[in-house]
């Protein structure tokens, strides 16, 4: 099987679970998350139920189909920051990032996304444990990184408060989508409002920064 076949089977499965997420999102936006059944998105999506499982074994992934690059996210910051980079600038300047892109691994979504979210039980409770994996991966980024002086729980405890300070901003984003804000507004807000928080941790995490660089 040369190269080619093999870019044209990816490129096959790629759209068929995009399909299949698009659909997905579109009927619990309609119906509601709780209500909509993995058989109605089979039949939306004109595939097999088990090509939906297949591709998203949880239902709560066809909804967040972002979590993989979600929970990752701050970890790949630390990783692949510059050598000169501490790792809380490293998610500072990410973070700007994001907001400039209004990328939904940051709380962009639009505000019917962002109300089906809110109003089922399950992906809130889907979204807390994607937040706990996210920062469980920081912890893991920054204890690689750490010299083996530093305390044990030292990487433990910086990524609880960058995880939580990432999870505020987050929530924050939600909260201001749900307010029916555009965009660009939320960005300029959450520029200035990030800009405190980071502010904050600097504070607090300054001697840990120190030793991680």
């Amino acid at each position: 099987m040369g190269i080619e076949t093999l870019g044209l089977r990816e490129s096959k499965k790629q759209e068929t679970r995009q399909l299949i997420s698009d659909h997905a999102t579109r009927l619990f936006i309609e119906q509601g998350f709780e209500q909509t059944t993995i058989a109605e998105i089979a039949t939306a999506a004109r595939v097999a139920k088990k090509t939906v499982t297949n591709y998203f074994p949880r239902k709560e992934d066809l909804a967040l189909d972002h979590h993989e690059e979600f929970t990752a996210s701050l970890a790949r910051a630390v990783a692949d920051r510059a050598d000169d980079e501490s790792p809380i600038a490293a998610l500072r300047r990410e973070f700007g990032t994001a907001l400039e892109e209004h990328s939904p691994v940051a709380g962009f979504a639009g505000p019917d996304f962002a109300r089906m979210v809110a109003d089922s039980p399950t992906l809130a409770a889907r979204l807390r444990d994607l937040h706990d994996q996210r920062e469980e991966a920081l912890a893991a980024a920054l204890a690689d990184i750490a010299p083996a002086a530093t305390p044990a729980i030292a990487p433990r405890a910086a990524a609880a408060l960058l995880a939580a300070a990432h999870r505020l901003l987050f929530q924050r984003i939600q909260e201001l989508t749900l307010a029916g804000h555009a965009n660009d507004r939320i960005a300029a807000t959450l520029a200035s409002e990030a800009a405190h928080v980071f502010g904050l941790l600097d504070a607090a995490l300054g001697d840990f920064r120190t030793a991680a660089e």
